[in-house]
């Protein structure tokens, strides 16, 4: 099909295609090294992609060079509330179904980056660096080829910033407020100049241009690696995939809690001395179901029998909806660490509250897999950790096998574990500068700021702001205007702005999974204490 057929199966979204590049145009990069005469078009990207074969057509499946595509199962569309810019379905689609191929030969690696001469022999050179490094200078360098690059209708439509943790600035890093989560974006900091700086011989080399051989651009190559590629065989930095990487992020949903089961019954039958006896283990039988589990997380994967990528169908989707893809199980931090964004609702977001030395020693189960799930309900293993550390000493070897099954030990017992859980809860809440409510309130100013009208209203909403926004103020030095003494926010401040406010709203987030268990222990104890009375009166 041409590009006369290209504008007929985008017609019914050409206002959303609009939008999306006028927000490109909006965006500014390290891409501000392509050349700008002409800027392809997105017809003009999903007809290059055609050529190399990339379909989701079902008759094409089979054939070397489909004629279109996309429209038979996909179709490109902007969804501002749930992603912007993604895959909706173009026609009902059944879950498993096979919706998107994407051959081998349209899969941007290392090796097929490597394939120029001049790169692949300067990067010989540096083997010190790393699989990932060396394919963030391979990115580099192919975008400091502009429009001669063989990528360029694929590298135009990548985005042009990140809002990652590597990108925040010390305002930005302190307004997470929780140590843990400032520890890891101070390492991710400290890695992104670390692995820059290594690699900053190798791209001097290859005489990239200046704009290209910044701590910025790196982060936006390295940031593209970190949230576009896909896992590959041969190759443990992945693939980018053009079109493939289109499709948005779907959370894992009851997933995350069956495997967590799943995990903690295996690991609590190996530590039980009676094991069983049969032929047929239950750990054999635990493990297959574990695969399984694994196995509902996976969208897709590269196929060796068709020598291609293959996405498929995670639910069954009508026509007109977003067809989303699980990139795999991610707390909140991860996603803003590696991805640059977060989930309102994300079923595999969980809270570590501290515990202290003797409760690790007493039991065997790994620290990480003690913590708040986004429910505010304990874990399993936390649970039961608890449970054990409550218990005499003495008495501990006698029923720990019960506390390794989950099972409550006493109703005495539960109580005083979910009160030291409810407790602590509130020592972290304390703790903390702001409060839930606070920080529902600045989200909301946030917006407002985002979208103001003119600079008189700005100033009259930051004026309303107490001492974090003068901390935003102070940290991006905005200027006033000679006359009237207005404010003028830069693009660079509206991206602090951005960041800013995925900081307010990650530990938001993270308060109410705090206060969610406090009521979940509350709620728990209360119940317990009467189903005791009640029995107790019945004797």
């Amino acid at each position: 099909m041409g590009r006369a057929g290209l504008r007929l199966l985008l017609f019914p979204y050409a206002a959303q295609i609009r939008k999306l590049q006028n927000l490109n145009c909006r965006r500014k990069g390290p891409k501000e090294e392509m050349e700008e005469a002409e800027p392809e078009t997105l017809e003009g990207f999903l007809a290059w992609a055609a050529e190399l074969g990339i379909s989701d057509s079902l008759h094409n499946f089979q054939s070397q060079k489909p004629r279109i595509c996309l429209g038979n199962s996909l179709v490109v569309s902007f969804f501002p509330d749930a992603g912007g810019r993604g895959l909706g379905a173009a026609r009902d689609l059944r879950k498993g179904e096979l919706i998107l191929r994407v051959p081998k030969s349209a899969l941007l690696t290392r090796d097929s980056l490597l394939k120029d001469g001049i790169l692949s022999s300067a990067a010989n050179g540096h083997r010190c660096l790393s699989p990932t490094q060396i394919m963030t200078v391979c990115l580099l360098y192919e975008m400091g080829k502009g429009k001669n690059s063989f990528w360029y209708p694929y590298l135009k439509h990548l985005p042009r910033s990140y809002e990652i943790l590597a990108t925040f600035s010390e305002f930005e890093k302190q307004a997470l407020q929780v140590d843990d989560a400032v520890w890891t974006t101070e390492k991710a900091i400290s890695k992104a100049e670390t692995e820059w700086k290594q690699a900053t011989l190798l791209m001097q080399e290859l005489k990239l241009k200046p704009r290209l051989l910044s701590l910025r651009a790196w982060i936006w190559a390295s940031a593209t690696i970190s949230s576009r590629t896909l896992h590959i065989p041969w190759d443990e930095v992945g693939c980018l995939c053009p079109v493939g990487d289109l499709f948005n992020y779907a959370a894992p949903g009851g997933e995350s809690k069956d495997i967590e089961n799943v995990e903690n019954l295996m690991h609590s039958s190996s530590l039980q001395d009676d094991s069983l006896s049969s032929g047929h283990s239950t750990d054999s039988l635990l493990v297959e179901r574990y695969d399984a589990q694994l196995q509902r997380l996976t969208d897709g994967g590269y196929d060796d029998d068709i020598g291609a990528y293959c996405f498929y169908a995670r639910n069954n989707y009508k026509k007109g909806e977003q067809v989303l893809l699980s990139y795999g199980t991610y707390t909140n931090l991860e996603l803003l660490e590696h991805y640059g964004f977060l989930l309102n609702k994300n079923p595999n977001d969980k809270v570590f509250i501290p515990l202290e030395p003797s409760m690790y020693s007493c039991n065997s189960w790994p620290k990480e897999s003690m913590y708040i799930h986004q429910d505010g309900q304990p874990s399993f293993a936390l649970l039961s950790a608890l449970r054990l550390w409550t218990t005499p000493q003495s008495q501990r070897r006698s029923i720990g096998h019960l506390a390794y099954s989950g099972s409550q030990l006493s109703v005495e017992n539960e109580i005083s574990v979910l009160k030291w859980i409810s407790q602590n809860c509130r020592v972290i809440l304390n703790t903390l500068p702001t409060t839930v409510e606070g920080d529902s309130l600045l989200l909301f100013t946030i917006d407002e700021i985002q979208n103001a009208g003119n600079p008189m209203e700005l100033r009259k909403l930051l004026c309303q702001l107490e001492s974090e926004a003068c901390a935003f103020l102070e940290a991006n030095s905005l200027q006033k205007e000679e006359n009237g003494g207005e404010l003028v926010l830069s693009r660079k401040t509206k991206r602090s702005i951005e960041r800013w406010k995925l900081a307010v709203e990650w530990r938001l987030r993270y308060k109410k999974i705090l206060v969610d268990c406090i009521s979940y222990c509350s709620e728990t104890i209360n119940y317990l204490s009467s189903q005791n009375f009640s029995t107790v009166r019945t004797k």
